[in-house]
Formats: structure tokens, C-alpha cells, sequence
């Protein structure tokens, strides 16, 4: 699940990890946790609504690249630049060769 402005989390210790730096340093909040609760601008927090829209960014190398997968979600205010084309689009419940999409390869991206 990718946050979403205007969707709505449940909070927990055990996922606030995923949602700290989205919280905290993005949406510029003051969060700590204290006597095992959630504090967010002073007021126990179960829950959190966010502000922005988020990305889960890959880079053109995936397995050398510094990506979503190490820094986690991108905000919106954050992406630079814009897609043009489908470099590749694989079927995950089929196997090479067979789970090339080649319909999709080298189609332009359309904006939403």
C-alpha cells in the first residue's frame, strides 16, 4: 500500500517505521513516541491522515540503484521530471520469455 493524500493510516509501533520519515520530515510534523504511544504535535495519535500523494520510485539499474527500496516513498514535491515510455512491463505469474508484455514495450505513458 502506497500513501495517498487523504487516506487514512492506522498507526501502530510496529509499522510507524514505514510512515516516520513520511510523517516527520515530509509532512513536517513533530512525532515521538513516549510510554509506548504515539505522539504526533503533542496528541496521541492512532492514526494519521496524510497530506501528499507518495511514489514508489525504481531506478533504470534496479539491482545496483539507490531507489524505493532504500530510502523508501517519494512525495510528489520531490520527482522531478515525467515518464514517456514503458521500458519493459513483465507478467509476475508467468515465466521468461513468456511474461514479456510486448503490447506494452516502448508505449508512451499517458498522464492521468
Amino acid at each position: 500500500w502506497i500513501p495517498k493524500r487523504g487516506a487514512t493510516t492506522q498507526l501502530s509501533l510496529e509499522n510507524l517505521p514505514m510512515y516516520e520519515q513520511i510523517i516527520r520530515n515530509y509532512e513536517r510534523n513533530e512525532l515521538s513516541v513516549q510510554n509506548g504511544k504515539i505522539i504526533i504535535n503533542g496528541k496521541e495519535a492512532t492514526s494519521y491522515t496524510f497530506k501528499m500523494d507518495y511514489y514508489w520510485m525504481m531506478g533504470d539499474n534496479r539491482h545496483n540503484s539507490a531507489d524505493s527500496r532504500a530510502w523508501g516513498f517519494v512525495p510528489e514535491d520531490h520527482i522531478v521530471g515525467k515518464p514517456l515510455f514503458v521500458w519493459l512491463s513483465l507478467d509476475e505469474d508467468k515465466s521468461f520469455p513468456s511474461n514479456i508484455r510486448w503490447s506494452r514495450l516502448f508505449t508512451k505513458v499517458h498522464p492521468d
